[in-house]
């Protein structure tokens, strides 16, 4: 079985016309792809400091959920074992609110082709509403507190969480349990895919 050939793969998603402007504009898809990779992440896209110095996740969110994995930040970026995925590789730009959501269509081009070059995959964790609700076949009116509290049924095979923005700190604060619960559950997780 020949190897997956991720340069093959990265000059498609370049030479895409839906990503061609930023092609012209120099700026490269940024996500990470490894055949060794057990844990996947998915979050929504790349912040502008991450597409800026193109190292995925190098933001304040990037640090809180290293913290909330328990990893450090050579396992997440040189361990290989630690794929990302974001459901856009650009970023979108800003809105009124912060970040423009990613764009429609973009993960179901990119991420099954991807996908299949890492069979090793044990568990997905999924980021933020945008991948929860993608992955997960959610309504758009479906809650992600809801979901993130009842986080149990989605496992063997998803893990979903909150985004780790500075931004939700309101919301960890009305949602005790997500520290209390669900976070010791996902480094616990994390660890044990990691140690196999």
């Amino acid at each position: 079985m020949p190897k997956p050939n991720y340069n093959e793969i990265n000059e498609r998603i370049c030479k895409d016309p839906q990503n061609i402007e930023y092609t012209y504009r120099g700026i490269k898809p940024l996500y990470y792809a490894n055949p060794r990779a057990k844990i996947l992440i998915i979050g929504q896209a790349p912040g502008k400091k991450a597409q800026n110095t193109h190292i995925i996740w190098n933001d304040a969110s990037g640090v809180r959920l290293r913290k909330w994995l328990g990893v450090s930040d050579e396992t997440f970026y040189n361990s290989g074992e630690i794929a990302v995925l974001p459901m856009d590789f650009y970023f979108p730009g800003k809105g009124k609110a912060g970040d423009l959501p990613p764009r429609k269509g973009f993960a179901a081009r990119w991420h099954p082709l991807l996908l299949k070059t890492m069979p090793n995959i044990q568990l997905t964790i999924l980021v933020g509403s945008y991948a929860v609700k993608y992955y997960l076949h959610l309504k758009s009116s479906a809650k992600l507190t809801d979901t993130v509290r009842e986080y149990q049924h989605y496992l063997p095979k998803y893990f979903p969480i909150v985004h780790p923005s500075p931004r939700n700190q309101i919301w960890m604060a009305r949602n005790p349990w997500f520290a209390a619960e669900v976070l010791p559950s996902l480094k616990a997780k994390t660890k044990m895919f990691l140690k196999k």
